[in-house]
């Protein structure tokens, strides 16, 4: 049995969900999110809380259980609370800024890049370093993190790229001099 799926979801009054055509919608004081629910699983509202539980015993149900719970979790926390994700630009005259609607990134190469913040993102750069993901879909706001990030990962010599804060970046020992 999942251990993930069987804990209920709680809700606060400011949180509505609703189900219609096997897909459940959330709305919250952030947004709106809504989810299919997959084949094998009932969502049941009681109270203040949300129950994920299994039609059947197949091994697919059991995997979208848990699946289905952690999902439905995460659209409540989106909409009430939201998710940011940190980036660090590491390297001498590496930089970043927000130009309307695009992000541009200064990292290196002979041209600054232009990465356009999509639909329902809010990127900040509180310094010119610093770059802070924020949206109310956390599949949503790992992937445009990623995305930037993958212009320069952190190389593993000098260490310069664009990484997670406090990713921790295995440095790699130069060539060794000729004696």
């Amino acid at each position: 049995m999942s251990r993930i799926g069987k804990q209920p979801i709680s809700i606060d009054s400011k949180i509505k969900i609703k189900i219609d055509d096997n897909i459940i919608y959330v709305e919250g004081p952030k947004g709106k999110l809504n989810f299919p629910i997959p084949k094998g699983i009932k969502i049941e509202i009681q109270d203040s809380q949300v129950l994920v539980k299994r039609l059947n015993e197949e091994k697919q149900t059991y995997a979208f259980h848990g699946l289905t719970r952690a999902i439905l979790n995460n659209m409540v926390v989106g909409v009430s609370v939201g998710f940011q994700k940190d980036l660090e630009i590491v390297g001498v005259g590496y930089k970043a800024q927000v130009q309307g609607k695009n992000l541009v990134l200064q990292i290196g190469f002979s041209h600054a890049i232009e990465y356009t913040i999509p639909e329902g993102i809010t990127i900040e750069v509180p310094k010119p370093i610093n770059i802070v993901v924020k949206g109310i879909d956390k599949q949503f706001v790992g992937e445009v993190a990623a995305e930037i990030r993958a212009y320069y990962p952190p190389e593993p010599y000098k260490g310069k790229g664009i990484r997670y804060k406090g990713e921790y970046v295995r440095k790699k020992a130069g060539k060794a001099g000729v004696k």
